[in-house]
């Protein structure tokens, strides 16, 4: 018996049915052949009458021109390896320039020629180990200077040069060892000075004979070993030294005696046994009150007769110390663990 059937026939409503169909999927392909790429996000710009501010994150794209009368311009977490040497080509006017959290490696040498107004760096958080000699010289009015959490193994003095107005200057987080003497020659007006969470052992004498008025040191989480008596001793009106978490044994005894009106000072967390005496003379005095405090906590203090000195000055400076409970006796065995301010009320 043969298998053959004749062709169904469509109903005229089944023929629409399908018509319908067919010309909506022909003008659903038209619409896909002509969808509009969406553009991609620009950098968000505002203006004002001191000048234009422009902010650049993913995703927005990096334009090749910024505004001329740009006084404010961000360009962060880009991941930017590299910047070409004309990027900020016709901003006379920029005052502050954020390049934080990129990849950057290097700066071209004349980077930063076209803005002499600039005041604020931030090159926070790249991957600098050089910077080209004289990449600051034409910034004569460059007051804050960030080049924290970089790869900075070592620094010139020529890469400071120019710096007339730098007020702060920030290399933590780097991985400097060594620093050059005459590092600070030429940088007179610096307040604020952060060398914290580097690999220093030991800082040159010198170091701080170029600032006049450093307000604050940042010393912290380093590997210093000894603090000398030359190093303070040309800045007289230091108010904030941070020393914790080195490797300090060693405190000469003339360490702090410029210092005229320090407010806050931090050795903890370092390998003091003992200091010399009359290194307190200086510090706590009436006439200057240290009113900010003091933290010696987390030393290896042996609690001798030695320590006479320490203890009759934390007798009288009570009231500013920080952390008191973590500050203990390592020794002798019988005061091993006992608090310092109780081995001082003993004696």
């Amino acid at each position: 018996m043969s298998s053959w059937r004749p062709a169904r026939k469509l109903s005229p409503r089944g023929r629409s049915s399908r018509l319908s169909r067919t010309l909506f999927l022909l003008l659903l392909s038209m619409a896909s052949a002509h969808e509009v790429t969406p553009k991609p996000a620009a950098c968000l710009v505002s203006h004002s009458v001191n000048g234009s501010s422009v902010s650049c994150h993913p995703p927005a794209q990096i334009p090749h021109h910024f505004p001329a009368d740009t006084v404010y311009l961000v360009v962060e977490f880009f991941n930017l390896t590299r910047l070409r040497e004309d990027t900020l080509r016709g901003l006379t006017r920029l005052q502050e320039l954020h390049l934080s959290t990129n990849r950057l490696e290097s700066l071209p040498p004349k980077f930063l020629v076209p803005a002499p107004q600039l005041e604020v760096l931030d090159l926070t958080r790249n991957a600098l180990s050089r910077l080209p000699p004289g990449l600051f010289g034409a910034l004569a009015a460059l007051h804050t200077l960030v080049l924290k959490e970089n790869r900075l193994e070592g620094l010139e003095p020529s890469w400071l040069r120019g710096l007339k107005a730098l007020r702060h200057l920030d290399l933590s987080e780097n991985h400097l060892q060594t620093l050059p003497p005459g590092l600070l020659a030429n940088v007179t007006s610096l307040r604020v000075l952060d060398l914290s969470g580097n690999q220093l052992k030991a800082l040159p004498p010198d170091l701080l004979k170029g600032p006049l008025q450093l307000e604050r040191l940042h010393l912290e989480g380093n590997r210093l070993r000894v603090l000398g008596e030359a190093l303070l001793a040309p800045q007289p009106d230091l108010r904030y030294l941070f020393l914790n978490d080195n490797e300090l044994a060693t405190v000469e005894a003339g360490a702090f005696r410029a210092l005229r009106q320090l407010d806050m000072l931090d050795l903890s967390s370092n390998l003091l046994t003992g200091v010399p005496k009359g290194l307190w003379t200086s510090l706590g005095r009436p006439t200057w009150d240290m009113k900010d405090g003091f933290d010696i906590s987390g030393n290896p203090w042996i609690c001798d007769r030695d320590l006479e000195d320490l203890c009759g000055w934390l007798e009288a400076n009570r009231h500013k110390m920080f952390s008191q409970n973590e500050t203990r006796c390592a020794g002798p065995e019988a005061l091993k663990g006992q608090m310092l301010l109780a081995a001082a009320g003993s004696h």
